[in-house]
């Protein structure tokens, strides 16, 4: 340890030396971004964020989220010293096959990291998740006295983060719901991969910021510790506003010849350009060495230890004082699902699979939601302005908007990517499951944050209605045909197209019961049928497909989705009135039924028949399922009126079957020829 620089800088200086040797042994990684933060970082893990190393999921810390995720070796090297579960061993396996150190942070992987980040914009969009999910804990569960939920979300960010459009987003929501426990620190250094960014991005970021409520503080030396201290300081008296902290930082700060040029950004220093930067700082010490004077500076078990256990005897207190509410919050922190779920989802299902009413699944979702709601309080709704099209809301939700906050349905306003990502921090900070709608078209918007709830294995569900050409008028602007297919294809998420009521209220309570797992529902405007079940098909329809209907040696077998089920029990009757009998396959959740054992999707699906597959999308996908023939829509759509526009691409039980007839010609003519 270098005696002649204040603690503060040394602490700083470790931070730097660790990123740029994992950088370097990795000849892989970002140095610049944590060379140029390490003070910010000081200031924040030093002196104010209160976490407990010994146990990374103490419901009362405070979240800590770095949004540009490419500068992963800060962070590593902070959960590192801090005494995070996370060795030295660790830090020199940086971006290596199978480490505990990725390339960007990966939550559930590094004790520690709160959010897997990487995809700019989002880690701050999670962060106002966080913040929002803090607040509506906060208000149901403190009482006077008794405060168990009171902490902080702190986001680390870059001018990456501020030009990615979700941004604006994020910080919008922030500042109209007032979450003053949000405090991001704004890395200014003013470089990005391609350069000086002066040339594309020259907003008046301060200004920005105060448009949408937040206060400002800075521009700042963000090299300074003892002026960001204080800056976090000022932020955490703020009582109806979030926080933005601007630092003027290097980019490679310490580094004589990279320091504020692009090429520290994602480059590896270079031997030569490390020793220069060790002589530079001060720091004699070989690759990955840090003095344990510096390493005592840094631990925060024995603090966090004692923030923790005061906690745990504010939340005895609690437990005394109100034993009903302790219990639930405890229940709802853990994410267990309520002790009687098995009881609601039995009545769920007897409820809407006896239903004979002809129903939009959309509405139907919206009657699963009436009746799960009450029992599932920490279900958490919202639409991106869509409430009234989705309908996401129920009975007696209430809203959350700005200035009210005791309701349980979330106003988005038009901003999909945004609620996605949202949803996705509420889902890691625990409390609530968050759901949201919009229409499935839309569903590009917010792709990238759906994605990355899968790969997070987060119980959240998204909400598409408006499925397809059914919805009518709205035009092919608003009518998807690639996107059910399309979402299916994103590995870890369920994707629910339900027929009717019974599928509907099946697809909702199982996502529920996801813990690890987020599901997409896509809903229909359009009314649908009711089909007739026997108790066992009812229960087969948590399998993701089942047989629905069937005949005395079935001469083919067709495959339906959703609105297309009614299509394909339509075709199976005007077949019977043909002498050919099929079997007709409904299959809500085609990611469900892919994870059944061999033998019961062969079972469902039949071997040696001809199998047709019909949805109101494109066709090609039906292939994974040993479909000879589909009918489908492989193009854009068309305005009109719904039925009109079935019609206008030959989406009809006669075309159905008269496509059946011919499969199942063309199957017999190979055997023919050969007698």
């Amino acid at each position: 340890m270098n005696t002649t620089l204040p603690l503060a800088t040394e602490m700083a200086n470790s931070l730097r030396a660790l990123a740029m040797d994992a950088v370097q042994k990795a000849n892989s990684g970002h140095p610049g971004a944590p060379m140029g933060m390490a003070e910010m970082a000081v200031a924040l893990w030093g002196r104010h964020l209160r976490i407990n190393p010994a146990d990374p999921h103490w419901p009362d810390r405070d979240r800590f989220v770095l949004s540009n995720g490419h500068a992963s070796m800060l962070l590593y090297a902070l959960l590192h010293l801090s005494g995070h579960d996370l060795s030295i061993d660790d830090l020199k396996a940086f971006r290596q096959l199978r480490s505990r150190t990725p390339g960007h942070p990966e939550v559930g992987l590094t004790p520690g990291v709160e959010t897997t980040t990487g995809p700019l914009g989002q880690g701050l969009t999670n962060a106002v998740g966080f913040a929002l999910a803090e607040k509506l804990l906060a208000r149901e569960f403190n009482r006077p006295g008794h405060d168990i939920v009171d902490h902080r979300t702190y986001v680390f960010l870059g001018d990456g983060c501020l030009m990615e459009g979700i941004s604006q987003e994020a910080i919008s929501l922030a500042g109209v719901w007032g979450l003053n426990k949000l405090v991001a620190l704004y890395d200014d250094n003013g470089i990005s991969i391609d350069g000086p960014v002066q040339g594309w991005f020259a907003d008046d970021t301060a200004l920005r910021f105060k448009a949408c409520g937040w206060n400002v503080i800075g521009t700042l030396d963000g090299h300074d510790v003892d002026a960001v201290d204080q800056a976090i300081a000022q932020a955490q008296h703020s009582s109806e506003r979030p926080t933005l902290i601007i630092c003027r930082t290097r980019l490679g700060h310490g580094s004589p010849n990279r320091a504020n040029t692009a090429r520290a950004h994602g480059e590896p220093l270079g031997a030569a350009e490390i020793a220069a930067t060790r002589a530079a700082i001060g720091w004699p010490h070989a690759p990955f060495e840090v003095p344990e004077s510096l390493r005592a500076a840094w631990d925060a078990r024995e603090r966090g230890a004692a923030l923790q256990q005061q906690w745990a005897e504010r939340l005895t207190a609690y437990r005394a004082a109100h034993p009903a509410l302790a219990a639930e919050f405890e229940r709802r922190v853990r994410g267990d699902l309520p002790a009687d779920f098995e009881e609601t989802l039995l009545n769920a299902m007897l409820q809407f699979g006896q239903s004979r009413d002809s129903v939009a699944s959309r509405k139907a979702s919206q009657q699963v939601l009436a009746a799960l709601a009450p029992r599932v309080p920490e279900l958490l709704g919202g639409s991106a302005d869509l409430t009234g099209s989705n309908l996401t809301d129920f009975p007696g939700c209430g809203a959350v908007r700005g200035g009210e906050f005791g309701g349980r349905h979330v106003h988005y306003g038009v901003r999909e990517f945004g609620m996605a990502a949202i949803m996705n921090g509420i889902a890691l900070h625990g409390g609530f499951i968050p759901y949201g709608g919009t229409f499935l078209t839309f569903s590009d918007y917010s792709r990238n944050a759906v994605r990355m709830a899968a790969l997070m294995k987060l119980r959240v569900v998204h909400v598409f209605t408006h499925d397809s050409v059914g919805l009518g008028e709205d035009g092919p602007t608003h009518q998807p045909v690639e996107h059910a297919a399309s979402l299916r294809l994103i590995p870890g998420l369920d994707v629910w197209r339900p027929c009717d009521a019974a599928e509907t209220a099946v697809a909702w309570t199982h996502a529920l019961q996801q813990a690890q797992r987020p599901s997409a529902l896509l809903l229909s405007r359009q009314n649908l049928p009711a089909q007739l079940r026997e108790p066992e098909q009812l229960v087969a329809i948590r399998r993701g497909a089942y047989v629905l209907s069937d005949r005395p040696q079935p001469q083919a077998v067709l495959l339906a989705t959703g609105s297309e089920v009614g299509l394909a029990m339509a075709a199976q009757q005007l077949l019977d009135g043909r002498g050919i009998s099929v079997r007709v396959v409904s299959l809500p959740c085609t990611t469900l039924f892919d994870r059944q054992d061999r033998a019961w999707r062969d079972a469902v699906l039949g071997r040696g028949l001809p199998r047709i597959g019909v949805e109101a999308g494109v066709s090609r996908w039906w292939g994974q399922y040993g479909c000879c023939a589909a009918l489908g829509i492989d193009r854009f759509g068309e305005s009109g009126p719904g039925p009109a526009v079935f019609e206008h691409f030959g989406l009809t039980a006669a075309a159905l079957a008269s496509l059946v007839e011919r499969e199942i010609d063309a199957a017999r003519a190979p055997l023919a020829a050969s007698l």
